[in-house]
């Protein structure tokens, strides 16, 4: 599916006036319809649409079971607008279903469509793990995964203006790569094709290339994938819901630098 479009722009600087054509991400509106009945609107990238849409009914706790579900494409217009419905047996909607959403989602905001603070909590137990983190290793592994992500970071290439999350095992494996013009779409892409794979249970390490905040936190948290590295910054609330939560939360992962702010590792020179 195109990602791309192409248009005539005017490149300015202090010694010339230039014209080109200039290649930009598309954003364009995806409905999510559920047994028919609208759910929510996501601003995204066009591209595995149905990946995103199970990631998100799965963050979403609407649906999280294993078994595939039947999308299918109501509309689909020039403009790259897109309606899709998703078929799910009343008997098995989860509670999040009784919460829907009535607002636009846009690209940069996961949690727009929300209509109550209380909307925004996450439940779960924290996640247990009392390993042992060489801390020379960890720069190391998180080098050797982000040149992983970043080879494969095509659309961010052609366009400059995409974001990417990608997932790995243990084993520092790619399992999933995914770019969207929204973060969180990106990461709700990567979550939905685990799940479709059924090797959600092998992620381990979460690689996202913007920075990191509350919804991106709580995805990682409810697909129980236990490390987050970020490029960039960490905002107040997804540093609290990392601790909070039992998730080791790395940020400004540069070369030979980084800033932890959550760890429930020990960490060891």
């Amino acid at each position: 599916m195109k990602q791309t479009q192409s248009y005539q722009s005017i490149k300015l600087s202090d010694k010339s006036i230039e014209k080109f054509d200039d290649t930009l991400v598309i954003e364009a509106p995806l409905q999510i319809n559920i047994n028919k009945e609208p759910y929510t609107v996501v601003m995204r990238t066009p591209g595995n649409d149905i990946e995103l849409v199970r990631g998100l009914l799965y963050a979403e706790d609407i649906y999280k079971k294993q078994g595939d579900v039947k999308v299918e494409i109501i509309k689909n217009e020039k403009d790259f607008s897109t309606v899709l419905n998703v078929n799910i047996p009343e008997e098995k909607l989860g509670k999040g279903y009784l919460n829907k959403r009535t607002l636009l989602s846009v690209s940069s905001c996961g949690i727009c469509g929300k209509k109550e603070l209380k909307d925004i909590k996450t439940e779960g137990n924290t996640l247990k793990n009392s390993s042992k983190t060489n801390i020379k290793e960890l720069i190391e592994v998180t080098n050797r995964i982000y040149l992983k992500m970043n080879s494969k970071q095509l659309l961010f290439k052609t366009t400059g203006g995409s974001h990417a999350c990608a997932v790995f095992n243990k084993n520092e494996e790619l399992l999933t790569i995914k770019e969207d013009i929204g973060r969180h779409n990106a990461v709700d892409k990567c979550i939905g094709d685990l799940i479709i794979q059924n090797i959600l249970k092998n992620a381990n390490y979460m690689l996202v290339s913007g920075r990191v905040s509350y919804e991106i936190v709580s995805k990682a948290f409810l697909a129980k994938i236990p490390i987050i590295i970020a490029v960039s910054a960490c905002s107040s609330l997804a540093v609290d819901f990392a601790k909070e939560f039992g998730i080791f939360l790395i940020g400004f992962s540069r070369g030979n630098k980084m800033t932890i702010y959550s760890t429930p590792h020990d960490l060891q020179k």
